[in-house]
């Protein structure tokens, strides 16, 4: 996403200890909650006591078939392929192909804190041979193909401002997914800008994505993107900056739904805190981006508490003038919160009940029923 502020800088501490959730990331410092080598991979099974023929097992420490994630998914060819992954923080950029469908990460102790993966490109790193990585590139992980679902797992990019001050390319993206059935649960996403990208693989694919139980945080546009995406029972905190001193610091929700798809970000049953002051965010701003100027950002957030982090009084705002967001597709109902008081109420559209009977899990994704997965 484009960047209003091209040099933000925070400290590296700051970073880790700007929220709850940020503070469990010092595992990324320190190592995982639970350790332990004498069952790495808990009631998942082994090497020697495998769930499936494909099932393959990666610990950092030597445990499992494999110790990094970008080798296991690389030895994962085909279909149907299961990765447990031990406690650990795994320093890797991982992309899984079109090819590696129905695919399963599992974090093994159950616990998102233990089971990390992190990288540090953002959009304006120099890469090896020239040029620099871009939004896209600058991603920790890549899932492009159909089917994908992860469990328990923090996905992050631990790039700082204040460590590039010559780098203008700020975004530095934890996860994007591409693929149509792409499910996370009880997953976390950690980043700044653009911590997580829900899109699709190509303009003219509505993909459909899931995310229950889920904990996201950042400050510019950290969840964004053109994908069809509901978002269940999902925290998202904004963070506190120290490099600005003035509102707003930032945008919840930047979504960038193609016009031809009738349904784009849906949060039901959620929740956004901030480590800001209070009224210093925006909950969403639109994306128009030039690849697809005919974009309709769509954005319904229902049943959810709004801290007061979340500017109650203009909570959408422009990303460009030409695409003014009261053209856009954002909508609220039933909302709690200091920061969802409607006290302008053109500043703040409602659903009707009618409208809202078909703004559900049921209608944005069809005959596809992740909630009812286990593992």
């Amino acid at each position: 996403m484009p960047s209003p502020h091209p040099r933000l800088p925070l400290s590296r501490r700051g970073f880790l200890m700007a929220s709850a959730g940020a503070g469990a990331a010092l595992g990324l410092l320190a190592g995982p909650a639970r350790a332990g080598t004498r069952r790495p991979f808990g009631r998942y099974g082994s090497p020697s006591a495998r769930l499936t023929p494909q099932t393959l097992y990666v610990d950092p420490r030597g445990h499992g078939d494999h110790t990094s994630v970008r080798d296991a998914v690389a030895a994962a060819v085909g279909t149907g392929w299961t990765l447990v992954l031990a406690p650990g923080t795994y320093r890797e950029t991982v992309a899984v192909d079109v090819t590696r469908t129905e695919a399963t990460w599992i974090g093994a102790s159950e616990d998102p804190r233990d089971v990390v993966i992190v990288y540090d490109n953002a959009a304006g790193t120099p890469k090896p041979g020239g040029g620099t990585y871009g939004t896209t590139g600058s991603a920790t992980t890549t899932v492009q193909a159909d089917g994908f679902t992860a469990r328990w797992i923090t996905f992050a990019n631990d790039w700082l401002r204040a460590d590039h001050p010559g780098v203008t390319g700020t975004q530095a993206v934890a996860l994007k997914v591409q693929g149509d059935r792409s499910a996370f649960h009880h997953c976390r996403f950690l980043g700044h800008q653009d911590t997580l990208y829900a899109d699709s693989i190509a303009l003219g694919t509505f993909a459909r994505q899931y995310f229950s139980h889920c904990y996201a945080e950042g400050d510019v546009d950290f969840v964004f993107g053109r994908a069809t995406a509901v978002f269940e029972h999902c925290h998202f905190r904004t963070l506190n900056r120290t490099d600005l001193s003035s509102a707003p610091y930032g945008f919840v929700f930047a979504p960038s739904t193609a016009g031809a798809n009738p349904r784009g970000y849906l949060v039901t049953g959620g929740r956004v805190t901030s480590e800001a002051p209070d009224a210093f965010y925006k909950l969403a701003r639109p994306w128009v981006p030039s690849s697809d100027t005919t974009a309709r950002p769509m954005l319904t957030v229902r049943d959810s508490h709004l801290g007061p982090g979340i500017d109650a009084v203009a909570p959408y705002t422009n990303m460009s003038a030409s695409h003014p967001w009261q053209n856009q597709r954002f909508a609220e109902y039933r909302n709690t919160g200091l920061g969802a008081r409607i006290t302008v109420p053109e500043n703040r559209p409602q659903l009707t009940p009618e409208q809202a009977a078909s703004a559900t899990r049921e209608a944005y994704l069809g005959d596809w029923t992740p909630w009812k997965e286990t593992c």
